[in-house]
């Protein structure tokens, strides 16, 4: 008996040594190396001192004089990242989608019902996606040169151009660097 218990007590220690020291440091260590080693890309407009959000955290846009952003399970929190873990046959989940269509259509009356792409009306599995498909933006450019005066050809240039192509997988678009950048037009 005396000697599990020794061994036992020698593994915890071992293990409380490894993982929270070593592992740790090496964690921390590798983040050095990271752009922004580690504490994600703030992004700041006009001066650095006026910081809007990280570029890899969602953020809430419901004006419409922006794009709005995907929505989120858990708020926009990002201490408390999470899905919603309600399947597509939850009538709780079923009616706040179908609240979300109805509110979309309101604010777009251009837009059907069935062009609305899936990620403007459900959240994604983490809650914080910052990032929209080029559909997603652009079925939005009505609603936003209507309300800021601004032609949709100008609008569709600049979703274009923020449209990033990774190596692998579909294009997407940051909503918080757009909307900079939508701010930032004369």
């Amino acid at each position: 008996m005396k000697n599990h218990i020794l061994s036992a007590f020698l593994l915890t220690l071992c293990c409380i040594v490894f993982f929270c020291v070593i592992y740790t440091a090496v964690v921390w260590s590798i983040a050095q190396l990271a752009p922004y080693h580690g504490k994600g890309e703030i992004i700041a407009y006009q001066n650095s001192t006026s910081h809007y959000g990280f570029a890899n955290v969602g953020q809430s846009f419901t004006n419409d004089k922006y794009f709005w952003s995907r929505p989120s399970a858990v708020n926009y929190n990002a201490a408390g990242s999470a899905g919603s873990n309600k399947g597509p046959s939850n009538p709780d989940y079923l009616a706040q989608v179908q609240a979300r269509i109805d509110t979309f259509l309101v604010h777009n009356p251009t837009v059907s019902k069935e062009h609305i792409p899936a990620e403007l009306v459900t959240a994604s599995g983490s809650g914080l996606d910052p990032h929209l498909s080029p559909q997603a933006a652009n079925i939005q450019i009505a609603r936003i040169a209507k309300v800021r005066h601004i032609h949709e050809k100008v609008l569709a240039e600049l979703v274009e151009t923020h449209t990033e192509s990774p190596l692998l997988g579909p294009s997407y678009i940051n909503v918080l660097k757009l909307n900079i950048a939508l701010d930032q037009l004369k």
